[in-house]
């Protein structure tokens, strides 16, 4: 079944453009006096990585083994670089060339990007370059399974690097997986498999290929035979990816439910159908699952690569974007405050929902930009008030939570209190009902601010359960 993902055998050699992220959060409040520009005050900064690294980053979180090579140049930035990768525990050969590290600082302001400065320059390497590439290559090639070229056009995948690449893997009999760049696909001739975006297509046909199926089989077609490619995979933004074979064409549909953030995308969508080919999956169902891990990283803030327990949770069905483990919000929320959101946190059982609840809810949100609702887990409740309890189950009570408008994500506990989520979350404000005090608040050391909101009169689960059973 494609929901028992095991990759722990699957050993993905990258070879590209690597490069190194540098992000700097911060809020505007005014412009500067020496220029119209806005003033960015600067509250957290992180470096990541980037270009062939964030296909790297896809490999390594679904649990596959990866190989990294690319260059550096002989600066600071190439230390960092070298670090992140150790971090991760990744096996590199990093070529040292006179040129910069490859290194893209953005500086963020709320949701909106305020500049990016980039420190390179591009160079193809030379043949000598080239060589002790392939010299390290063929050093570790039995430890591997498949082969990815991440071309950024930055100089690292020259023609004669690529040649060498495509050759080999054919040689040894496994997939060679392209993503590619630029108009000179003679390069990547006699890949298992090339999968252009759109704009990505048009640049090397110099036609623009509208986003409809007819135009996809048409110039797909042309472009796989031209090339003796095994396949073509075109992602398709929101309509989804077409697989192009020698004898037949499939369309696949979108599976993303909100689109925040479609870049990175294109980096989990290869390392994905990498992985998946590597572990012996039909190409059809590659592409399936690579077309199920864009749907999830698109629906997250900012470039963040897909997870395993990500994938699996995504091939079992359905599941709300706004309900959460704690894992996955601690995640979210590190973004989240990174951009200088301000995080409310309030909870309780909303057994049966009702205007009270409806009214709390709307009113905690009031106090801070992003609100998180922690719920009590049906063990939980039955402990608090009784084996009659609850009456709605807790997949239930989640989606209806998560449908509010007002509500910005859910997560579920299953101690009597909220203690451990609100230790881990640490809410800029914590928001409890009226008939508590502020010193009986649970978890109020971890909040920088406890706020009382009064119920609304007469509304509560209770009563409802009462009156129900006085009409029975």
């Amino acid at each position: 079944m494609l929901s028992d993902l095991d990759f722990t055998d699957v050993s993905i050699l990258v070879v590209g453009d690597l490069m190194l992220d540098k992000y700097y959060f911060g809020s505007v409040n005014r412009i500067s006096p020496e220029a119209p520009v806005p003033i960015v005050e600067v509250n957290s900064s992180k470096y990541t990585l980037g270009g062939a690294g964030n296909v790297l980053n896809n490999i390594i979180n679904i649990k596959a083994k990866a190989y990294v090579v690319g260059t550096i140049g002989r600066d600071p930035n190439r230390e960092i670089l070298k670090q992140l990768l150790e971090e991760r525990k990744v096996n590199y050969y990093l070529l040292e060339r006179d040129l910069p590290t490859i290194t893209k600082v953005r500086v963020i302001a709320g949701h909106q990007q305020v500049v990016r400065i980039d420190f390179e320059e591009i160079k193809f390497l030379d043949n000598k370059e080239s060589k002790k590439i392939e010299q390290y290559i063929l050093s570790i090639i039995d430890k591997v399974n498949c082969l990815v070229v991440s071309d950024y056009g930055k100089g690292v995948i020259c023609p004669e690097l690529s040649r060498f690449i495509i050759e080999l893997a054919y040689e040894k009999d496994f997939p060679v997986v392209v993503d590619p760049k630029g108009k000179n696909w003679s390069k990547y001739k006699g890949a298992t498999i090339v999968t252009p975006n759109l704009k990505e297509l048009s640049d090397v046909l110099n036609v623009e290929v509208k986003n409809e199926d007819g135009e996809i089989e048409k110039y797909g077609k042309e472009v796989r035979k031209k090339y003796n490619l095994k396949y073509l995979l075109v992602t398709r933004s929101e309509k989804g990816m077409s697989l192009i074979a020698e004898d037949k064409v499939y369309h696949i549909s979108s599976e993303a439910k909100e689109v925040y953030d479609v870049s990175g995308a294109g980096d989990t969508v290869v390392a994905t159908l990498a992985t998946a080919m590597s572990a012996g999956f039909s190409i059809l169902n590659a592409v399936k699952l690579a077309n199920t891990a864009a749907g999830i990283v698109v629906s997250k803030i900012g470039t963040a690569p897909i997870t395993l327990e990500e994938l699996k949770e995504a091939l079992r069905g359905y599941k709300n974007k706004k309900v959460k483990s704690l894992k996955e919000l601690i995640h979210e929320l590190k973004i989240l405050r990174n951009e200088g959101k301000r995080i409310v946190f309030t909870n309780g059982c909303f057994d049966i929902l009702h205007r009270g609840h409806i009214e709390y809810l709307r009113e905690a949100k009031t106090f801070g930009d992003i609100l998180i609702v922690g719920f009590n887990s049906d063990n939980s409740i039955k402990k608090i008030k009784g084996k009659d309890r609850p009456i709605n189950k807790q997949e239930d009570r989640a989606e209806l939570l998560a449908s509010l408008e007002f509500v910005d994500y859910v997560v579920i506990f299953d101690e009597e209190t909220p203690y451990n989520l609100i230790k881990n979350i640490k809410p800029d404000v914590l928001v409890k009902g009226g008939d508590y005090r502020i010193e009986e608040v649970v978890g109020r050391e971890f909040a920088k601010e406890t706020v009382l909101v009064s119920f609304i009169k007469d509304y509560s689960t209770t009563r409802i359960i009462e009156k129900i059973r006085s009409i029975e």
